[in-house]
């Protein structure tokens, strides 16, 4: 008897106890953290796009890669 109550003592000792969990896990969280990032990028785009389309307009009527030694 003692020598089952011991095999018992040397079998618990070695594993961890499971808790219950509670939150997200972290596939969840790096999702969370993906989608996150993702709409401040699309946010950034749309915010900045009129200043890209004006940009490029510019560099157009410049004559853009054909005008190198007319513009400095």
């Amino acid at each position: 008897m003692k020598a089952m109550k011991a095999m018992n003592a040397m079998n618990t000792a070695g594993r961890r106890r499971r808790t219950a969990r509670r939150g997200l896990s972290g596939r969840q969280l790096l999702a969370a953290q993906g989608a996150l990032a993702g709409s401040v990028v699309a946010v950034l785009i749309v915010k900045e796009l009129p200043g890209i389309v004006r940009e490029l307009r510019i560099y157009r009527m410049t004559g853009g890669l054909r005008a190198r030694h007319r513009y400095p």
